[in-house]
This record gives structure tokens, C-alpha cells and sequence, in this order.
């Protein structure tokens, strides 16, 4: 079983922040805090200095029967206490892997990175798999990541892993082997024109018979398209691709 302090080592460790700062960053949670009450994702800020969290929403689907505060409390232990004894090493490996990433952003770039992964949280019916989402939040003025955004969400996937790492904007973006311990180079998603039609009139609110007539094509085809934009953006709903489409620039 992991330990607390497999989460925290030198390549994340931040130093000198005062009671002075947490007051300049308030404005931060209460975002988190709106953003929460209009998604169906649990949201919640790392707080890497204190070594726990800063903020937890109270989306019970992902607490484990817990409520948001005492979540924010255990921090980390809620994953050595939520998470399969089985899936924790990858947790602690991919930690380490993704400060590896980060560290070699330009510093530039480290406010656009974000790390996606899926594991499986034990609720009280069975184990569910999960989506988390992170993206750096405060950086220090040496570009380490203090605070750091948290989604989740029900993975659209069967097992636990597909460990990636992207840049907003950019369409290519790094793979993470668990066999192979490293992360790969992979080329991002090219779509096709007409599925570029679907995702932007689907953007603008249209209904697939709508789009259907908008690009003469029959609601089979746009269905087609749309099914097709899904396996390739990897995503499970319209509103997914959507914002995947948008933040990486496709």
C-alpha cells in the first residue's frame, strides 16, 4: 500500500509560501467553487506546498461516501484509503512521471500543461473507474507548480491507465508506459472537414437533424461522423469532443 509521502519528493516540493499568498489566491477557490455548482465533475485545487487539499467540491459521486471536507482533510490518504492497493503504485509512478514532463516545459508553457489518467475509486456498489484531469493552477515564481486543478469525471474507458500528457493548443502530445517506464511521442488527431462541420454546428447548438440538413447529409451520416469523432478524440459525449476540439486547437 502506498504512503503519503511517495506523493511528495524534490521535483514537486515548494517552499516559502506565506499566509500572505493563500489570501492572493482566494479568488482561485471561489472560481473553483462557481465552476463546480455548473459541471457534472468533481473539482478540487492540490495544494503542493501544505501537502493536501485546498478545496473539494461536494459532488458525492466521487467522495466514496465521504463528505467534501473530510476529503480535504485525509488529502492523499483518501487515495490510499479510495484507491485499489493494485493501482496505487501506478498513482505514486505516474506522479513522478508527470513532474518529469512538466519540468521539461519551457516555463512559458507550464501554465497550459495538463496530465489526464483513469483509476478506480472503491464506492460502496462496486469499483468505479474514473477520469482525472490535472492543470496546473499557481505557479512560483521559479515555475513551480503550488497549486494545481483537479478534475474528475466517469472515464469513458474499460481499464485503469491511459496516462497522457498535452499542451493546450497543441494537437501531438506524450504517452506513458507502465511496461516501459517512460513516456512516447504520439501525433495528434487529424479530423476530417466534414468532421469538423458536425463538431463546430454542434458548437453552435445545432440538433444532429438540423446539422444533417444544414450539410445535406442523411442523420445516418451525421451520426456516422459524430460516432467517428468520439473514437478518435477518445471522448464519450459531444460536449467532450467540444471542449477537447477547442482546447487543443483542432
Amino acid at each position: 500500500m502506498a504512503q503519503i509521502d511517495e506523493f511528495f519528493f524534490d521535483t514537486n516540493r515548494v517552499e516559502g509560501i506565506t499566509e500572505a499568498d493563500y489570501k492572493r489566491v482566494k479568488p482561485y477557490v471561489e472560481a473553483a467553487q462557481a465552476f463546480a455548482q455548473s459541471t457534472y465533475q468533481s473539482i478540487y485545487i492540490i495544494d503542493y506546498f501544505r501537502k493536501n487539499f485546498l478545496y473539494v467540491s461536494d459532488n458525492p459521486l466521487f467522495l466514496c461516501g465521504h463528505t467534501a471536507d473530510e476529503v480535504r482533510q485525509m488529502g492523499y490518504g483518501f487515495y490510499i484509503n479510495n484507491v485499489p492497493a493494485d493501482e496505487q503504485p501506478m498513482l505514486t509512478e505516474l506522479n513522478r512521471a508527470g513532474f518529469r514532463a512538466f519540468d521539461d516545459v519551457p516555463l512559458a508553457d507550464r501554465r497550459r500543461c495538463a496530465m489526464s489518467y483513469d483509476f478506480h475509486i472503491l464506492t460502496s456498489d462496486r469499483p468505479l473507474l474514473i477520469n482525472h484531469k490535472i492543470t496546473p493552477l499557481v505557479l512560483t515564481a521559479d515555475g513551480c507548480a503550488w497549486l494545481a486543478l483537479c478534475t474528475v469525471s466517469l472515464s469513458s474507458h474499460k481499464e485503469a491507465g491511459q496516462i497522457r500528457f498535452r499542451i493546450l493548443g497543441q494537437s501531438g502530445y506524450r504517452q506513458y508506459s507502465l511496461t516501459a517506464h517512460r513516456w512516447q511521442p504520439c501525433e495528434g488527431v487529424t479530423l476530417t472537414p466534414e468532421e469538423k462541420q458536425v463538431l463546430t454546428l454542434s458548437a453552435q447548438g445545432y440538433t444532429m437533424k438540423e446539422i444533417s440538413e444544414h450539410i445535406c447529409r442523411s442523420f445516418d451520416t451525421v451520426k456516422f461522423y459524430r460516432r467517428q469523432l468520439f473514437e478518435k478524440l477518445d471522448v464519450a459525449n459531444i460536449t467532450e469532443a467540444i471542449a477537447f476540439a477547442t482546447n487543443y486547437g483542432l
